[in-house]
């Protein structure tokens, strides 16, 4: 049956009236009553006859008014983006891709954000193994966090927040008994990021501009481990400006601005675009966006140069 005869016949029984269900509708009494003689011969009984001036329903349409009503109240809210979406109903589990340092620092506050309205949402993150795959096309990853590259064309993006490098040494280290230069900020041994193992990368363009080389003394896979090495050793490692100020001031590090050229990373996030209007993803979209963009203040100053 043509869906648009429900409607019809909707507006009929709620109107008992041909002239007042075609104003409703907004068309013609002349459409509305095709649309009667139609119905009729599909339900096989009058549905409105005449009473008078006007039109009463006949027992078979009584028993229809409400279940044609709730039938396209259904069909509206199929139709409908996000209509009828409530998190707290939500059984789902999200995976997120992103580096180690980005899941540090914003783990605890999505949880907190979700668990609120949907505690039977669950997280799970991924590293940035199968970085530049195909996991958001395949649906191994429902979101990508971080510096976005080597990504399918049909994925869509939404850019976070540029944040710069700074670099990071133990409270006590001898780069802090005078201002860090280039020259200084080069002399000293360095910890390398990379999950690949590679050893340059903007840092050693920008020194090379200047004449100058670093050592990188030892590579390791993410800014975390890094961190750690740091607060051991005299090497200097990297991390991101203002992201884990509490946990950088509790391993006895310091943080200082890298003395170069240096653009600031672009953060965002990527996703398959069949998931752009699931209302629940893009719930989980909106949270993770808002777990990036307002952290919480830190409890504790942290310390800096």
């Amino acid at each position: 049956m043509d869906l648009n005869l429900l409607r019809v016949l909707d507006a009929l029984l709620q109107e008992n009236s041909v002239t007042r269900a075609a104003e409703r509708l907004g068309t013609s009494p002349a459409a509305v009553s095709r649309s009667l003689a139609r119905l009729r011969r599909a339900v096989g009984d009058p549905l409105l006859v005449r009473a008078g001036q006007g039109l009463v329903p006949t027992p078979r349409a009584l028993e229809l008014r409400d279940e044609v009503g709730a039938l396209l109240r259904g069909c509206d809210n199929v139709l409908r983006p996000g209509a009828g979406f409530d998190p707290v109903h939500l059984r789902r589990t999200f995976t997120v891709q992103a580096a180690e340092l980005l899941v540090v620092g914003l783990a605890g506050t999505l949880t907190e954000r979700i668990r609120t309205e949907a505690p039977h949402v669950d997280v799970v993150f991924l590293p940035e193994a199968v970085e530049g795959g195909p996991a958001l096309r395949q649906g191994w990853v429902d979101v990508e966090l971080g510096v976005l590259g080597h990504l399918d064309p049909e994925i869509r993006t939404r850019r976070l927040t540029r944040v710069p490098l700074v670099g990071v040494a133990r409270s006590g280290h001898p780069l802090f008994d005078a201002r860090i230069d280039a020259r200084r900020f080069a002399a000293a041994d360095h910890i390398g990021i990379s999950r690949q193992g590679r050893r340059l990368g903007p840092i050693d363009k920008a020194l090379d501009r200047q004449g100058l080389r670093r050592r990188i003394a030892v590579v390791v896979p993410s800014h975390t481990s890094a961190m750690l090495l740091a607060r051991d050793t005299d090497l200097v490692a990297l991390t991101v400006a203002d992201w884990l100020p509490d946990t950088v001031r509790a391993l006895g590090l310091r943080t200082f601005p890298i003395p170069l050229d240096l653009e600031p990373l672009d953060i965002g996030m990527a996703w398959h675009p069949r998931n752009s209007s699931d209302p629940g993803h893009r719930w989980f979209r909106d949270h993770l966006a808002a777990a990036v963009l307002h952290r919480p203040e830190p409890a504790t100053a942290p310390g800096a140069a």
